[in-house]
């Protein structure tokens, strides 16, 4: 097993140096092949990646089928086990691309969960500005709202990033490309409630930091860390949706759609490098429609 993970470590380093990938990006490829070097390795008793034929992967393939991974996550994982293959061939660490024949599953087409613009207001008035936590969740959820962009995006914000005077927070996306949002009148002056009143305060005795969004002891949020206090604050908005790291996002683009914007401006505000990413949020519209339709129309 240890020669397998090897190889998948020198894959991991090429692919970092190489392809600027982000550290989320990084560690889903590693959750990956890992899951598939254990498999081969233990269910297969496969000890080199030389030695793997397009059979062994298809079966790696239907144990995940049979465990009811979804056709989204399987492809994920062929792109991910195909670009290791073809490292290995090139490195000539393997004699041969076993991926070669494998073909994708027929894609899904998985509706992203939205919010209603009634439980958007009520999620934004949910944190409680008692205290300077509840200040600075407004901000967030304002923040996230209001520019559409990633929970990991949000994160990394510093201070430097954020101008508030001038409208517009500058964010970095996947594999580091840059790009400008503008924000609304509500979400700048919930960042600037945040600055003024509540961050001081998180920030206390704490070594100065640059992140925008800070923790209670004055640190970086995580990723985990930041979705728990979305979905603490949903739940008591009372909204019985499933919340995603990526909710306000998916409202965001379908209001933004819903309202006329043009899909390549919401290609562009969401950071989306291929504009069949965005399409999404068109069919997202068009159900929102049809189920409003068959509410309230008398013949529907």
């Amino acid at each position: 097993m240890q020669a397998l993970k090897d190889s998948i470590e020198d894959y991991l380093h090429f692919i970092k140096v190489e392809r600027q990938l982000s550290d989320n990006t990084l560690q889903s490829y590693k959750r990956d092949l890992v899951a598939y070097a254990r498999h081969i390795h233990f269910e297969q008793q496969i000890m080199e990646f030389d030695n793997v034929m397009r059979e062994h992967i298809l079966l790696y393939l239907d144990s995940l089928r049979s465990v009811g991974k979804s056709s989204k996550t399987i492809s994920r994982q062929i792109s991910s086990i195909r670009s290791f293959h073809q490292f290995l061939l090139r490195e000539k660490v393997t004699n041969q691309d076993p991926t070669v024949h494998l073909e994708m599953p027929k894609k899904e087409l998985s509706l992203p969960k939205v919010l209603s613009i009634e439980e958007i207001d009520a999620l934004l008035t949910a944190p409680s500005v008692e205290k300077p936590q509840g200040t600075r969740d407004i901000a967030i959820l304002e923040m996230m709202y209001g520019s559409g962009m990633r929970i990991s995006e949000l994160i990394d914000l510093n201070l430097e990033d954020v101008h508030l005077t001038m409208g517009f927070v500058r964010v970095f996306g996947k594999g580091g490309k840059e790009r400008i949002i503008p924000l609304g009148r509500s979400a700048i002056q919930a960042c600037i409630n945040y600055l003024e009143q509540a961050r001081p305060q998180l920030l206390g005795d704490a070594l100065k930091n640059d992140a925008f969004f800070i923790t209670q002891r004055g640190k970086r949020f995580t990723r985990q860390g930041c979705w728990k206090i979305i979905k603490e604050h949903a739940a008591t908005a009372g909204i019985s949706k499933e919340i995603t790291p990526h909710v306000l996002r998916h409202s965001f683009a379908t209001h933004l759609i819903e309202n006329g914007a043009d899909l390549r401006a919401v290609q562009e505000l969401l950071g989306h490098a291929d504009i069949s990413t965005t399409q999404i949020y068109t069919h997202v519209s068009k159900t929102r429609l049809s189920e409003v339709y068959k509410q309230f129309h008398p013949r529907a």
